[in-house]
């Protein structure tokens, strides 16, 4: 099967996430099982034409601020040229609206869309036009079939019209090799919470600096380390000095995937305070290393965190029930180990492996349906 997979970003981008992480790992295991995968992404400084990834054929146009314009003639021209089988358009931007121009079986991929949140991230007017994308894709992809990795999101695109039945849940995997327990590790003598990801402003990390000074009251010895770099972090470094906390506060910056891991192995709590996820992947992450997570009771993050079972959920911006989680967590090792003993278990469940084998199903079906 020949398939052209579009997404604004590929694995070598300096801003590839987790929804690249997400579509790597799948189509890899396309191309191991014999397939032809040809990735449409943009450009980026230093960047060439062409490149490959994992057996993936990578074509680059345009860059990140431009990609929406320029990748539809390329998709056309490229897709005379192939012949491709199937189209795959993962929407983690703004909808490159593929129906409009591509007459082949189409499957579209969504983490999760803004909404409203994009406001919380970019200026009025950029917010605006993101908003007013996703406004028109129950129009345009009227007729395609979805696949959404957790429940909230499938929720969320039925609320803006997408029929149910043109909608599968395939929930994430994550490499158990790399995210495991090291049993030669114990936790931290200082109690430690952590946060993971990346440093964006829609992400509301603020909201845990906001938390700690209650919690370095109740627990004088604790501290707070945020791994992962962004645009936001300079103001959340100010803002841990306008708290009086800067002392206790770690801002490690860009880690190496063994630092991070090592990071969530000796932590003894993962926050995670956004107010939308399409899953909430480094919750499942930091449970496989045996660290539970406290997360917003929030889109996507309600569904990788079972509340009071592998972890805690706390209502989104809600300061005072944050820092009450945290410390009880924190004070309450029988909680903790009993979390923590569910948290791996749960991790146990979402494999690649998994994910890929689900997606190849939900391919089969949109490609019968497209013959039909």
């Amino acid at each position: 099967m020949k398939i052209l997979l579009v997404n604004w970003m590929d694995m070598y981008n300096p801003l590839a996430g987790g929804a690249e992480v997400h579509l790597n790992e799948i189509f890899r295991r396309f191309v191991q099982r014999g397939d032809e995968v040809t990735f449409i992404s943009s450009g980026f400084k230093g960047c060439t034409a062409y490149d490959e990834y994992d057996g993936i054929r990578i074509i680059r146009t345009g860059s990140r601020e431009t990609f929406n314009l320029t990748a539809p003639k390329v998709l056309r021209k490229l897709d005379r040229k192939e012949n491709f089988d199937l189209i795959v358009e993962d929407i983690n931007k703004i909808p490159l609206y593929t129906p409009l121009y591509l007459k082949k079986p189409l499957l579209v991929i969504i983490p999760h869309l803004f909404g409203s949140t994009v406001f919380r991230e970019t200026n009025p007017l950029l917010a605006s036009y993101v908003y007013l994308t996703e406004r028109l894709i129950p129009y345009i992809y009227r007729n395609v079939m979805f696949e959404v990795i957790s429940k909230s999101t499938a929720n969320d695109i039925n609320k803006r019209g997408i029929k149910e039945d043109h909608i599968r849940i395939v929930h994430c995997g994550m490499d158990h090799e790399t995210y495991s327990v090291d049993d030669t590790l114990s936790k931290f003598e200082q109690p430690t919470i952590l946060y993971v990801g990346r440093i964006k402003r829609y992400k509301s990390v603020d909201v845990i600096l906001k938390v700690m000074p209650e919690v370095f009251v109740k627990i004088p010895d604790a501290r707070l380390v945020i791994v992962g770099s962004g645009d936001n972090l300079p103001e959340l470094k100010r803002l841990a000095q306008k708290l009086g906390i800067s002392e206790k506060v770690v801002f490690t910056g860009f880690v190496s995937m063994e630092e991070k891991v090592d990071w969530m192995r000796r932590s003894h709590v993962n926050v995670n305070p956004s107010p939308k996820e399409g899953w909430g992947l480094t919750n499942i992450e930091a449970n496989a290393c045996g660290t539970i997570a406290v997360a917003s009771d929030a889109d996507g993050l309600r569904d990788s965190v079972k509340d009071g079972e592998t972890g805690l959920l706390f209502p989104y911006g809600d300061q005072k029930n944050l820092a009450d989680k945290i410390i009880q967590i924190l004070r309450n090792e029988e909680l903790r180990e009993r979390l923590t003993k569910n948290a791996i278990k749960w991790a146990g469940n979402f494999t690649w492996d998994k994910c890929a084998r689900k997606t190849m199903e939900v391919v089969e079906e949109v490609i019968e349906r497209k013959v039909k």
